[in-house]
């Protein structure tokens, strides 16, 4: 599933960079932290792996 947002992929590369061990997991907060404890390695790669070029900044809400 990819990200829906710059955001998101951005909190996901955190993420799997803490459960790679090139990032202290102290270093993680809000989004980042939640996806670390929540999510498998796969799921951040697929969250990671998302091209942000056509990207919104944030996540729209729905109405």
């Amino acid at each position: 599933m990819p990200a829906k947002s710059k955001k998101q992929q951005m909190a996901a590369g955190a993420a799997l960079a803490a459960k790679r061990g090139k990032r202290s997991k102290s270093s993680l907060k809000g989004a980042s932290r939640g996806m670390y404890k929540s999510m498998s390695k796969k799921q951040l790669r697929e969250f990671a792996k998302t091209k942000r070029k056509k990207l919104p900044t944030k996540k729209q809400k729905k109405k």
